[in-house]
C-alpha cells in the first residue's frame, strides 16, 4: 500500500517536474529545424524561476476570478496524472476515482477558468484570445469526446489502463483500422490543444494570439503558474497519446523504483519521437488564416467517426 501511494505521488511529480523539459525540447527542435540556435532545453525552468521572483501587477478591473483561475487550472493538471498511466501499467489507489472521460472533463475545466480570466481582465486582447479559444473548443471538445468514445468501444472499458493492456498485447487490434483512425484523430487534436497548428502563435503578435491573449494581463507568480499549467497540459496530452494509444509499452509492471525510473526514461524517449514529428508537421505547413481552423478539426472529427464505424464492423 505504501509503495502504491509513493508511485501515485511519483506520477504527479513526474508531470510537474518534466513538463517544462518537454516544452524546452520542442522549442529547441523547432529552432533547429528552422536553422536557428534557439534557447537551451532548460530555458522554461529559468523562465519559471524568474517569473516567480517578479512583482505581481493586477488590473484594476480584475475580480476574484483573476486570482482563482491560475490556481484552479494548476490543480486540474495535478489531478489528471492520478487517473492515467504515466509510470505504471496498472491502476494505483486513486486511479479508479475517474475514467478517461473524467480526465477529459478536468482538462476542459482548467481551460474554461483560463478563458473566464481572459474575459475578466477587461483587456481587448484577453477578450479576443478567449473568444478564439472558445471557437476552437466548439469543435475540439466534441471531437475529443468522440475519440474517447471510440477508445471506450475499442477496449469495452473507460479505464485507460485497460486500453493500454489491450493494445500492448493484441497486435490485430493495434494495427486495426479503428485504432489507426483514433491515433490520427488524436494527433490532430494534440496539435490543436498544444498550439502547434499554423494559425496559432506563442508570441505576442496580436493578430495570431490565442493562448497568449488569454493570459496577457497576468504577470509574476500567477503568470508562472499559468505557463506551468500549459506545459503540464501538453505533457498530459502527450502521455495519453503515447502511453494509451500510440506506444503502450515501456511502463513499470511491478512498480519497483527501478521500473518507475525506467518508465520515466522511456516516456522521454516516446516524447522525443512524437515531438520531432510534431515539429516537422508544424514547420512544413504554411501559416493559415484563422477562419480555416475548422478544416483540421473537421478532419479529426471525421476520423473519430470512422474509428467508431470501423470498430462496430469488426
Amino acid at each position: 500500500m505504501i509503495r502504491a501511494a509513493l508511485l501515485q505521488i511519483a506520477q504527479v511529480v513526474a508531470v510537474v517536474a518534466l513538463a517544462p523539459l518537454l516544452q524546452g525540447l520542442i522549442v529547441q527542435w523547432q529552432e533547429r529545424v528552422q536553422r536557428g540556435q534557439g534557447p537551451g532545453i532548460f530555458q522554461p525552468y529559468r523562465d519559471l524561476w524568474k517569473l516567480f521572483h517578479k512583482q505581481l501587477v493586477v488590473p484594476e478591473s480584475a475580480s476574484f476570478i483573476y486570482w482563482l483561475a491560475p490556481v484552479v487550472a494548476f490543480t486540474c493538471m495535478l489531478t489528471v496524472p492520478l487517473l492515467i498511466p504515466v509510470l505504471t501499467n496498472f491502476p494505483l489507489p486513486l486511479s479508479d476515482m475517474g475514467d478517461i472521460l473524467g480526465g477529459g472533463l478536468i482538462l476542459t475545466l482548467g481551460s474554461f477558468f483560463i478563458t473566464l480570466a481572459g474575459l475578466d481582465s477587461g483587456s481587448a486582447y484577453g477578450g479576443v484570445g478567449a473568444s478564439r479559444a472558445v471557437m476552437l473548443g466548439i469543435l475540439a471538445e466534441p471531437t475529443l469526446i468522440l475519440v474517447f468514445v471510440g477508445i471506450t468501444l475499442l477496449a469495452k472499458s473507460m479505464l485507460p489502463f485497460v486500453v493500454n493492456h489491450l493494445l500492448a498485447r493484441d497486435a490485430a487490434v493495434y494495427w486495426g483500422p479503428a485504432h489507426l483512425f483514433l491515433v490520427a484523430a488524436f494527433f490532430i487534436l494534440l496539435l490543436v490543444e498544444t498550439d502547434r497548428l499554423p494559425f496559432h502563435s506563442s508570441t505576442h503578435i496580436e493578430v495570431y494570439m490565442i493562448e497568449e491573449g488569454r493570459i496577457l494581463e497576468y504577470s509574476g507568480p500567477l503568470l508562472a503558474l499559468l505557463r506551468w499549467t500549459s506545459a503540464m497540459k501538453q505533457f498530459i496530452l502527450y502521455t495519453i497519446f503515447c502511453n494509451v494509444l500510440l506506444l503502450p509499452w515501456g511502463l513499470s509492471v511491478h512498480g519497483t523504483a527501478l521500473g518507475a525510473l525506467g518508465a520515466a526514461a522511456a516516456l522521454l524517449v516516446k516524447f522525443a519521437a512524437v515531438g520531432a514529428i510534431v515539429v516537422v508537421v508544424e514547420t512544413a505547413q504554411s501559416r493559415l488564416r484563422y477562419y480555416r481552423y475548422q478544416e483540421p478539426l473537421a478532419a479529426s472529427f471525421l476520423l473519430a467517426v470512422l474509428a467508431i464505424v470501423a470498430n462496430q464492423m469488426r
